[in-house]
């Protein structure tokens, strides 16, 4: 058989063979060059004023001696089906540093009230009239250890009481962008987004001399519905306290229980 290259075919035939050999030659080329130039795995962003941003909002809340926080919540769960169930809620604050913290937390399925005087953590329940007094260390930032590790007590927004000291985990963020201004609540704003293991998360900083987050937005990423809390923070920076706001005085009826270490609620799961 003649050499297809040398065969008298009619024109056809050999636009036809022309076209084939071309198609196969530059598939070869592109095989060769994507096996050559892979696509790079995107690098995370780290912006250095959205780190900025958050140690300057941290230094400013560590400066605060007192001030009253009303936060407007909801919060998403997750049911078996994978249906996101959404839940709204407020927490106010009332804070004396070192030593004072009140905080009432009202949610659409329950209520409970902390109170710290420097020397006692008590927990309240004011719909069955239950509470529990144990011991506490003198600082709030000692507390909110005692609460997690020793109670399983978890404190809505109690990075804002570790912003600005070594226990901020800032070290721990991956990515760091700055998205804009915004406004929230009347107040000009700038917006951030961070990336953590896990966890997505925004803030709202106020513009300003005094940079305190107005708003947050929490995702987690480990499930794959990935649920959110939401917070609005509004801030009182000159309230008026004295002891009695942090001391827990029981209401007529009130009956005191034993509060739960976090090893018995585990045992009990």
């Amino acid at each position: 058989m003649k050499n297809l290259c040398h065969a008298q075919a009619p024109m056809a035939s050999l636009a036809r063979l022309g076209v084939a050999c071309v198609a196969i030659v530059f598939a070869g080329v592109a095989s060769a060059a994507a096996q050559q130039e892979k696509p790079k795995a995107a690098q995370p962003e780290m912006e250095a004023k959205a780190i900025d941003a958050l140690k300057t909002m941290g230094a400013y809340l560590r400066t605060l001696k007192t001030f009253g926080l009303r936060s407007e919540t909801t919060i998403d769960e997750v049911l078996d089906s994978g249906q996101k169930i959404q839940f709204g809620g407020t927490v106010d604050f009332r804070v004396r540093a070192p030593n004072g913290l009140r905080a009432e937390i009202v949610s659409d399925r329950r209520q409970r009230q902390i109170y710290f005087d420097g020397k006692n953590l008590t927990q309240y329940g004011p719909t069955m009239k239950y509470y529990a007094t144990v011991a506490a260390p003198s600082t709030i930032r000692e507390l909110l250890q005692i609460m997690d590790q020793k109670y399983g007590l978890d404190l809505p927004l109690a990075d804002l009481f570790l912003w600005g000291t070594d226990k901020d985990g800032v070290s721990d963020i991956k990515s760091a962008i700055g998205i804009g201004p915004s406004r929230i609540g009347g107040v000009d704003c700038d917006h951030y987004a961070y990336r953590q293991q896990d966890v997505d998360w925004q803030i709202w900083l106020e513009r300003g001399k005094t940079p305190l987050p107005r708003k947050l937005v929490i995702t987690t990423t480990a499930e794959p519905a990935q649920p959110q809390y939401t917070a609005v923070l509004k801030w009182d920076l000159n309230p008026k306290f004295d002891d009695k706001t942090f001391t827990f005085v029981p209401p007529k009826g009130a009956q005191r229980i034993q509060m739960a270490t976090a090893d018995a609620s585990a045992a009990k799961k």
